[in-house]
Parts: structure tokens; C-alpha cells; sequence
């Protein structure tokens, strides 16, 4: 007999399966295309570290306890970035989170209950499908084509639901999606915002990818969208973001915009999650947004990993050619492959790892009748050496499985 019972949730649990990768990443000469980490080379250390020092004149305020809100001064600086991007908001719209990450588990925690039903793109990201099976949501997959989510197959799905059956929420990436690395169209954006307030659930926009984008034509957000329909009355979407991809994940700050009556629930299940985001990586990043630097850091970025995409893609057509096929992504920091058929996916993974070069094989990222036939490529820790590499190790991986 165990002295353990364990929930339904947790007793048979599945880890990331992105994070199970982690062993075969320690080996002599191996190229990673797998974690969706940003590039240690592009992390502004000296502008960090001046925002640390300056974050340490604070005396003990950074060392105490804070707000479970978020302390003033980052939630100011964070409204303005969300300003920019075309979202109408101030520092009392916003709860500071540790990551985006927190953020979706906190709305699941005061919004969804056993069985209710949530919409997800797919593929999707794996460790939201983690959550939601924790949560015991009941998932309904919606296709994504190459502009994003399919609004008009959700439409189609959502009026073939009996009203019981119909989601409470719907989660979504619109900007640069993990992992297909697609950007939501302007009138997808508009007719996802219809749609919500037509059948009454909530979209959960998350966002960490939207300024690594390689053009200045991006959409608003989605939140935005819905702002222009409903005016001042209550918004159907929930906007997450974070500053892992931009400035540090070690930072571990993002953040949700959200209706007040969302918030105060947030705060108060987070009070019980974490108290606070840790007060001394906000005091940072608050320092570090005011110091100016950030722009220039993300610019820096982008021209960076559209360099390494374009190593990527084009090595990969000039390789494999019709043995592959993806849409080249117009920012974020994946390609999402699907390849022949006659190809088997464990055999190449197999052969993969044997010439020292991984990816996350597509299965990962499906809650069910997953597309064996397909893998999610991340360019941006590699440099573009590696990257040229890494693509000649893959067609030899495809010879050995073909």
C-alpha cells in the first residue's frame, strides 16, 4: 500500500516531451533544433547588468516581498509596451506573472473545471496541452492552415456543437506560432473576436513571440481587435505575454491583460500559487525597459534570426526539396515540417540523433491523432554555421530513412 494518492491528473503523468530530449542534447557535437530557447550571443548582459545594479540602489525594496499585482513601476513599462502595440491599456489592466506560462494556468484555475470543453489550435504548444489535461479540459482540436488558426472550420465546428458542448475558451498564438511559426491574418483576428462574442467563450491570446517579427506588416493583437468591437464593455480575450524571448527567460516576467473581474481572480489564485513574482527580476526589468536599451535589443534580434531562418529554409529546400514541405515563417523562432509519407518518423528520428542533430518530432505537439509525418525545427539557438550543419546532418538522417 502507498501512502501516496495521488490525483487523477498526476497519477499517470506525462512529462514535456521537449524537455525528455534534454539527455541527448549533452552529447560531444550534437546540434540542437529542438528547444525553443532564445540565443544566449543575443542576450544584452551589459545592459542587464547595469539594470541589476541600478535595480540594487532600490535598498531592500527589491529583496522584500511585493505586490502580487506587480510592482508600479514594470506594470507602467509593460502598459507602454502593450500601448505600442496597439492595445488600450494602463498599468491597472495588467497582473505581473512568472512567465506567460502562469498566466494560462492561473485562467484555467479560475475559469475552467473538469470536463469543460476548451478549443486549441493545433499542432499546439505541448505544455499548454499539459495544462489543460491537468485542469481535466476536454479538448477540441482546430486546424491551422498557413495564415493560422482556421477561423472558418472553427466556425463550422462551433455550429455543429449542441450549446452544452460548446468551449469556454479557446487558446491561440496568433504572432509566429509554436510551433508552426504562422502569423494570424488581420481578418482572422476580427472574425476569432466574432465569433467569441457569438458563442460566448474566451481567446486566450499568447503573445512571447509577436516582436521578433522579420517585417514591420504585423496585425494588431487580437485583444486589440476585440477593442474595436466592444468598445468599452467587456473584452472576450485575455492578452499574455513575456519577456522570455526578448530579453531573458531567466528573468522569468510576463504578463496578462485581462477584464478586471479576470484579474482580481488571477491575483487571488496566484497569492496561493507564488505570493509575488519575484520583486528583484522585476525591479530588473523595470530598470532595463526604462534604460532604452530594449528596442535596440530586439531589432538586433530579429535581423539575427531572420539570418538564421533563411540559413535554415533555404538549406533545407536546396536539400531535401520535395521531400519537405513548410511555410517560411515571417518572424518568431520555428519551422514546422511535414515530410513524405513513405519515410518512417522513428527511423529518422533515430538516424538523426546517430549523426548528432535533434529535433522535436511532430507528435509532441498533439493532444490526438497526431501527424506522425512532421517535426518543429527551431532556428534561433544555433548560429548560422551550425545551422548549415545541422541541415546537412538532416539529409543524411532523410537517406538513411527513405
Amino acid at each position: 500500500m502507498s501512502f501516496f494518492q495521488f490525483t487523477p491528473a498526476f497519477a499517470n503523468p506525462q512529462g514535456s516531451p521537449i524537455r525528455e530530449l534534454f539527455p541527448y542534447l549533452s552529447r560531444p557535437g550534437m546540434i540542437s533544433l529542438a528547444g525553443g530557447y532564445p540565443s544566449p550571443s543575443l542576450f544584452d548582459q551589459e545592459g542587464l547588468a547595469a539594470a541589476a545594479a541600478q535595480a540594487m540602489t532600490t535598498g531592500a525594496t527589491a529583496l522584500q516581498y511585493g505586490a502580487t499585482e506587480g510592482s508600479p513601476a514594470l506594470r507602467e513599462q509593460l502598459a507602454a509596451q502593450c500601448q505600442a502595440r496597439g492595445i488600450r491599456c494602463t498599468a491597472a489592466d495588467m497582473l505581473v506573472t512568472t512567465g506567460s506560462q502562469q498566466g494560462f494556468d492561473l485562467l484555467l484555475r479560475v475559469l475552467i473545471q473538469p470536463g469543460d470543453a476548451v478549443c486549441v489550435e493545433t499542432p499546439a504548444y505541448p505544455a499548454t496541452l499539459a495544462a489543460l489535461r491537468q485542469a481535466g479540459a476536454r479538448m477540441l482540436s482546430t486546424p491551422v492552415d498557413g495564415d493560422g488558426l482556421d477561423v472558418e472550420a472553427l466556425a463550422a465546428m462551433l455550429a455543429a456543437l449542441p450549446v452544452a458542448e460548446r468551449p469556454k475558451l479557446l487558446y491561440t498564438v496568433p504572432n509566429f506560432s509554436n510551433p508552426c511559426g504562422t502569423l494570424l491574418t488581420q481578418q482572422r483576428r476580427e472574425r476569432l473576436v466574432q465569433l467569441a462574442l457569438q458563442y460566448g467563450f474566451v481567446v486566450v491570446e499568447d503573445d512571447p513571440y509577436g516582436e521578433l517579427a522579420f517585417t514591420d506588416a504585423r496585425p494588431a493583437p487580437v485583444y486589440a481587435a476585440a477593442q474595436q468591437q466592444v468598445g468599452e464593455a467587456e473584452n472576450p480575450v485575455v492578452y499574455l505575454s513575456s519577456l522570455s524571448k526578448t530579453v531573458a527567460p531567466g528573468l522569468r516576467v510576463g504578463w496578462m491583460v485581462a477584464d478586471p473581474a479576470v484579474l482580481r481572480r488571477c491575483t487571488v489564485a496566484k497569492q496561493t500559487n507564488d505570493l509575488c513574482t519575484s520583486p528583484l527580476a522585476q525591479a530588473v526589468a523595470a530598470s532595463y525597459l526604462q534604460s532604452g536599451r530594449y528596442g535596440q535589443a530586439v531589432a538586433k534580434a530579429c535581423a539575427e534570426y531572420q539570418r538564421r531562418m533563411l540559413a535554415l529554409t533555404q538549406g533545407l529546400k536546396a536539400r531535401l526539396g520535395d521531400l519537405v514541405q513548410f511555410v517560411q515563417p515571417a518572424g518568431g523562432m520555428f519551422v514546422w515540417l511535414t515530410f513524405d509519407a513513405r519515410i518512417d518518423p522513428q527511423k529518422l528520428f533515430d538516424a538523426a540523433v546517430a549523426a548528432n542533430v535533434i529535433f522535436v518530432p511532430g507528435k509532441a505537439f498533439y493532444a490526438d491523432n497526431a501527424h506522425l509525418h512532421s517535426m518543429r525545427l527551431s532556428f534561433a539557438a544555433p548560429d548560422v554555421a551550425q545551422i548549415e550543419q545541422a541541415v546537412d546532418r538532416l539529409a543524411e538522417a532523410f537517406d538513411k530513412a527513405g
